[in-house]
């Protein structure tokens, strides 16, 4: 769900911080271009990489972005805000202070010094994982989990199975930067979301789980407990 379909149409905030998210074609790579002969098709696959050290950098829209996801989730007794490794760990810290909850980072492997637990998740080419210390977030925290773009949405759905691992309930995920097209890598997926292609847009999800298949240990426990990955 947009900020705009969520009471905020018109409120000149949400183009203020659209505007301050430079885009950068083909960062960090050059995208893909594919031409064949006859009977074949031509592939192009351009990168657009959005750019928000100029929002952050702009006072005004950064202290606007923070105040959007503030002015929703002061009231839904957040206990915990989850930012995730590394732009994530940007906007989350100011939302937690701000609504009265702790800050706790999901790193990327290797960050964290002590005992930690960690999610696996697929990307295009490999594998990576989140990690969190062990202990940092209880049974029946209510959590949110912040990062500054939603794509896939595997870096997300590793975060939720992370935090319910330890019996938190995760409210929603909030990102700034929506893209189109959003799929889970593997065997969970986004169903039913409309992002539309339009940077600096604040959007809520609240989020469960489908699962199309059990052979995953951190899906067959989300799987039991008949979660769907849905906006609501």
């Amino acid at each position: 769900m947009f900020a705009a379909e969520n009471g905020l149409r018109g409120d000149p905030r949400l183009k203020a911080i659209s505007d301050a998210i430079t885009v950068v074609p083909n960062f960090p790579k050059p995208g893909l271009f594919s031409f064949s002969t006859e009977k074949a098709f031509v592939l192009f696959t351009w990168i657009m990489f959005q750019d928000i050290t100029t929002l952050v950098s702009n006072h005004k829209a950064f202290k606007d972005v923070v105040d959007i996801f503030v002015d929703r989730y002061r009231d839904m007794g957040i206990s915990v805000v989850a930012g995730i490794e590394a732009r994530g760990f940007i906007f989350a810290p100011a939302i937690a202070l701000a609504i009265g909850a702790k800050f706790i980072p999901l790193r990327k492997p290797g960050k964290l010094p002590g005992e930690v637990i960690m999610e696996s998740y697929e990307l295009e080419y490999g594998n990576d994982r989140l990690e969190m210390h062990l202990g940092a977030v209880k049974r029946g925290d209510r959590a949110l989990v912040i990062d500054d773009l939603v794509a896939t949405g595997g870096t997300l759905s590793a975060a939720i199975r992370l935090l319910e691992r330890v019996g938190a309930e995760v409210v929603e995920c909030a990102c700034v930067i929506g893209l189109p097209e959003v799929k889970i890598p593997g065997r969970v997926r986004l169903v039913s979301l409309d992002v539309w292609s339009y940077a600096g847009w604040c959007i809520f999800l609240r989020l469960h789980m489908e699962c199309e298949s059990s052979s995953a240990t951190g899906l067959r426990m989300i799987e039991s407990r008949g979660y769907r990955l849905r906006i609501v």
